[in-house]
């Protein structure tokens, strides 16, 4: 008679084991797997970030070096300095599209599915407007420059000489890089957590049964559930 009792004493002490091993189990597909490198949430909205600030850089340095007909100013024979044209006045779109990316990118850590689309084509299309900003300049140096030849010398229409940096080169280069990490957005958007009730998994999903961080605490409490 004790070798019964023996053999299901130690059966008693494994199941609490088992049960433990299968609620690690549960938790761990519920949680889902990692998100590789390239598609982490943290990783493209810097990338957003620096790549949208690196644009606006840009702007605040000399797009265009513009040296002035001396006739024109009365001073026939005399040297003259170059005249510095910054981006921000040789293509002024180019600074409030950059403000609009990075805001597009920073709004893209908190947004949802559906408002992760929007922000990627909003981030999309001010990429595109930096490029053709910044094209426009290298195409056609001396009409940019025009606002600050007529601010510098009272002249419309002036004929100067003008020479283009490089800045204008990696506004371009920033813009397409910067369309190309919004696009990213749109297949690394699937292995995103939910963020916001609007796209949060169903009560009875085996996803919401895992742990939950304090945004999901805070969307639980404005509908009026308890997570304590």
């Amino acid at each position: 008679m004790p070798r019964p009792e023996a053999s299901q004493e130690p059966a008693a002490a494994r199941e609490p084991v088992s049960g433990q091993a299968g609620a690690g189990q549960a938790a761990a597909a519920a949680k889902g797997p990692a998100a590789p490198a390239w598609a982490r949430r943290s990783t493209l909205v810097l990338l957003i970030a620096v790549l949208a600030l690196a644009v606006f850089g840009t702007t605040t340095q000399t797009w265009i070096s513009v040296i002035l007909d001396p006739n024109q100013l009365g001073q026939g024979g005399a040297a003259q300095e170059p005249l510095p044209v910054q981006g921000s006045k040789a293509a002024t779109a180019v600074t409030a599209l950059a403000l609009v990316a990075l805001a597009g990118g920073l709004a893209a850590a908190i947004a949802g599915r559906i408002a992760r689309w929007i922000i990627t084509a909003i981030i999309v299309l001010a990429a595109a407007g930096i490029v053709a900003a910044a094209a426009t300049v290298l195409t056609s140096p001396l009409a940019a420059a025009q606002g600050s030849i007529a601010e510098a010398t009272g002249v419309t229409g002036s004929q100067a000489q003008v020479a283009v940096t490089a800045f204008p080169v990696l506004a371009v280069v920033a813009g397409c890089l910067l369309a190309l990490a919004a696009l990213v957005m749109v297949p690394a958007g699937r292995h995103w957590k939910a963020r916001t009730k609007y796209d949060a998994p169903a009560a009875g999903s085996p996803a919401a049964a895992g742990p939950v961080d304090e945004i999901d605490s805070w969307d639980r409490l404005s509908r009026g559930d308890d997570p304590t």
